[in-house]
């Protein structure tokens, strides 16, 4: 039995995994936690093989970064990232922070016990990742343009987004004006609550 710690702050979303995950007679769930601050406590008390860790949890707890969290404390739990959100930077930060999977919680039941299956068997399974829509011909945003972007929508002034980014402010200017160029936008501000108005981006997670 594969020993599973779902982190999920909405009581029907872990009843559902519990009850498809129970049922396949594949997994156990060892522990249910609504705030993703706890998780790596809970790894470290329950020795799950295996975690379904939210983005956004309670009390504004950031699944993501438990995930980095977790994967700096065990190399060998697998985690499996799941969101309700359309957010364009949370498969590659999820990726980076070490995890093993990624589920769009609008997917079936069915479709996460695949992954969880996929993850367990040493795979990995993510989506797509979402992208910007740019007008025709431009180039998609680059990776380092999608922190800087990400860093923008949290308010961030250059200065800090250089000291956060280990670059330059002249180099985070360069990266907003390459981005202003390809999706038509004047002001950097206006891009930004685009962004953040069309839910490509959560600034809080």
């Amino acid at each position: 039995m594969i020993k599973v710690l779902i982190v999920e702050d909405h009581a029907s979303m872990r009843e559902s995994l519990t009850a498809a995950l129970t049922a396949s007679g594949e997994f156990e769930i060892v522990g249910e936690v609504s705030n993703a601050d706890y998780a790596l406590d809970f790894c470290k008390r329950l020795y799950p093989d295996m975690v379904l860790m939210d983005v956004c949890t309670e009390g504004g707890a950031s699944g993501l970064k438990a995930v980095e969290a977790i994967r700096k404390d065990n190399t060998e739990i697998k985690i499996i990232v799941m969101t309700a959100f359309d957010e364009i930077t949370y498969i590659p930060r999820a990726k980076a922070a070490g995890a093993n999977g990624f589920v769009y919680k609008s997917k079936s039941l069915n479709y996460f016990l695949e992954v969880a299956r996929e993850v367990v068997a040493g795979g990995s399974s993510f989506p797509e990742p979402k992208t910007i829509p740019v007008p025709k011909g431009e180039a998609p945003l680059t990776d380092r343009e999608m922190e800087v972007l990400r860093l923008m929508c949290k308010h961030m002034t250059n200065k800090e987004i250089a000291r956060e980014l280990f670059i330059s402010e002249n180099t985070v200017k360069y990266h907003k004006m390459n981005m202003l160029g390809k999706t038509g936008f004047s002001k950097a501000v206006d891009l930004a609550f685009y962004m953040i108005s069309n839910g490509w981006i959560n600034p809080l997670y």
